[in-house]
């Protein structure tokens, strides 16, 4: 009895969001809560959400905002943090094949987060679901509505929301890497080793000899370069399903 195809429908996008969306609401909440700490309103900080969309980033422009820093220094940092995310697409495609529609990808590439592209991606690796877009509407808009609902709670509910909690306040910033490194280690083989190893020792030899903002690009870019190398690819063909 031959196995069912894979689905592709915008419903297995929502329920491949589901692991982000939990994960993403109470980081949301979390940087609604900083953001009006830090002076915003409930308008400001739902904007930055809906527009920037970027995690971590978001938590770096309110430093830079209530920092003082000038505009051009902080949408250049900001814009070299999130550089990466260039990669997200071409890489997506490559693994769906030639052939993926691509005629919306103008939409739903804005939701490519670190989060989604690794679901995604991990997906189609596992062979539990078939590239197609409105799978990726599904997966980009349940984990956008996440975050944005999650901002608007935390802005609501105030600056001094989580001061109760400190634990449960620090705790939040380790949520977001650690859920995109979940969904690395689903996808990980033995030939992904070689580009963590670098990746890994670049961002820490730099982050000890000048700073931790320049050890992360420089991993970054140490990471991207030996991938593109070729020192992750298998010499069988299970490389090509490794992403």
């Amino acid at each position: 009895m031959s196995q069912p195809p894979p689905k592709s429908s915008f419903a297995a996008g929502l329920i491949t969001a589901l692991p982000i969306a939990l994960g993403y609401f109470p980081i949301a909440f979390s940087f609604g809560v900083a953001a009006t700490r830090a002076g915003l309103g409930v308008i400001e900080a739902f904007g930055l959400s809906l527009i920037i969309y970027a995690g971590a980033a978001q938590f770096l422009a309110l430093a830079l905002i209530t920092g003082g820093a000038p505009v051009l220094v902080s949408a250049f940092t900001l814009v070299a943090m999130n550089v990466r995310h260039v990669l997200y697409g071409p890489a997506l495609i490559k693994r769906a094949g030639a052939d993926a529609r691509t005629r919306h990808a103008w939409a739903w590439a804005f939701g490519l987060t670190d989060e989604v592209f690794g679901a995604a991606l991990g997906a189609l690796a596992r062979g539990k679901v078939r590239f197609s877009e409105p799978f990726m509407f599904g997966l980009t808009i349940g984990a956008y509505a996440s975050w944005l609902s999650g901002t608007a709670l935390g802005a609501f509910a105030g600056g001094g929301a989580l001061e109760g909690w400190p634990a449960v306040d620090a705790a939040l910033g380790f949520m977001l890497p650690a859920l995109f490194l979940a969904l690395l280690l689903s996808i990980l083989s033995r030939a992904q080793l070689p580009v963590i190893a670098i990746a890994g020792g670049t961002t820490v030899a730099v982050t000890l000899a000048w700073s931790g903002t320049a050890g992360i690009l420089a991993g970054m870019v140490a990471g991207a370069v030996s991938g593109v190398l070729g020192l992750g690819r298998e010499k069988s063909g299970r490389g090509k399903h490794a992403g």
